[in-house]
């Protein structure tokens, strides 16, 4: 074989090697690049690809605030998440209608709120609006289904329920939440409010009470049904407030007027407020003496010692709870003299700070407080902090 002969077909064969080489490498390299994407989904099957980046999803590592849009969700996707709508799915009632709780194809479980009603542009809107409102403190919007003459919004599903169930069931004294949990709660819930109205423009919930207060599997607290009130008065063109003239949540002021706003918040509030200090629902109260105000009211019990939840064993420190009624009478008083929702964000955090540090420095199992007849409230110290 001549030289430039072998010459040719050793480089023709060295080409070839190399070409095999460089499929070889890219082959390895791309099923190693395939197999770490599928991996950040938590599974092997390329279909969850698609599944975790539809519409109105954020990708992975996204902030809350980048959820624009809702996912919208189809009616047969819902039906499987709740076998059909059926009654073991059924967890309650609220303003917009029955909700389900529901297991979705990925593993999510959620909170299906559902009503009958004719499709309308305005929901579409308004649900825009409110997915866009991301916050650690309240129960968020994840998507919609308007199909088959049903709307339905679909949120994050909060496995501890509404914190009512944990303060009215007197019965089970496991279910008793200590007065460092109650702040803690009421911090959470006061934050979420206040995100509210820092929006631009500002939103007012409207519809605000205890049993709209859910708690997490860590008792974070969230707060339901925000902007809810505002989608129904868009819907279905009722008047400015949806809350009943009997409800004991409503100010006041709301039910001689009809024109809630921050001030009619914060005093429901101040009921929520009351109900974490009695542990037992506000109405009671006002049965006994139903002409008589609240805030009124909270003063005779405050007299007469049956204001303070007897399960709490006395474990809080007297200017805790003192400040604590303080600020719950407050939100109760006229609407110029009720703080706005920020400042009670702000309130609720020192006194939690402060009850924080007296019981590292006690202990947990020490009673601070033994004697309730040394909380006392004066009048001027109403309005004083």
């Amino acid at each position: 074989m001549s030289s430039p002969f072998a010459a040719i077909v050793g480089g023709s064969a060295g080409g070839v090697v190399l070409l095999v080489i460089g499929i070889l490498l890219l082959y390895f390299f791309g099923c190693k690049g395939f197999s770490n994407k599928t991996s950040e989904t938590g599974s092997s099957d390329p279909s969850t690809l698609v599944e975790s980046n539809r519409p109105g999803q954020a990708p992975s590592g996204c902030s809350p605030s980048e959820h624009q849009e809702a996912r919208r969700f189809s009616l047969k996707e819902l039906e499987q998440a709740t076998n059909c709508f059926g009654e073991s799915n059924l967890v309650g009632v609220g303003s917009f209608g029955l909700v389900y709780k529901g297991l979705l194809l990925d593993g999510t479980v959620v909170a299906i709120k559902r009503r009958q009603r004719a499709p309308k542009e305005e929901f579409l809107e308004e649900v825009n609006k409110l997915s866009a409102i991301w916050h650690r403190h309240l129960v968020n919007l994840i998507g919609y289904c308007q199909e088959g003459g049903l709307q339905m919004l679909v949120f994050e599903y909060l496995p501890n329920r509404s914190i009512s169930h944990h303060l009215y069931d007197t019965r089970n004294q496991a279910a008793k939440l200590e007065f460092k949990q109650r702040l803690s709660i009421a911090v959470g819930a006061a934050k979420g409010l206040s995100h509210l109205y820092s929006l631009t423009p500002p939103m007012g919930h409207l519809n605000f009470k205890t049993s709209n207060v859910l708690v997490d599997e860590n008792f974070i607290a969230k707060v339901a049904d925000a902007g809810i009130v505002k989608l129904l008065q868009r819907l279905d063109d009722t008047g400015p407030s949806q809350a009943s003239a009997t409800d004991i949540f409503q100010d006041p002021q709301v039910g001689q007027y009809g024109v809630p706003s921050e001030t009619s918040d914060a005093y429901s509030f101040g009921v929520f407020l009351l109900e974490l200090i009695t542990g037992q629902e506000a109405a009671g109260l006002v049965s006994q003496s139903p002409s008589e105000s609240l805030s009124k009211l909270v003063e005779a019990h405050l007299r007469s010692n049956t204001l303070i939840d007897k399960r709490l064993g006395g474990r809080y420190t007297c200017e805790g709870m003192k400040e604590l009624i303080v600020l719950t009478l407050r939100c109760l008083s006229s609407p110029g003299r009720r703080p706005k929702m920020v400042h009670i964000a702000r309130e609720l955090e020192r006194i939690l700070e402060t009850e924080m540090t007296l019981t590292i420095v006690m202990g947990d199992d020490t009673p601070i407080l033994e004697q309730r007849n040394s909380v006392r409230v004066d009048q001027h110290e109403k309005y004083s902090l």
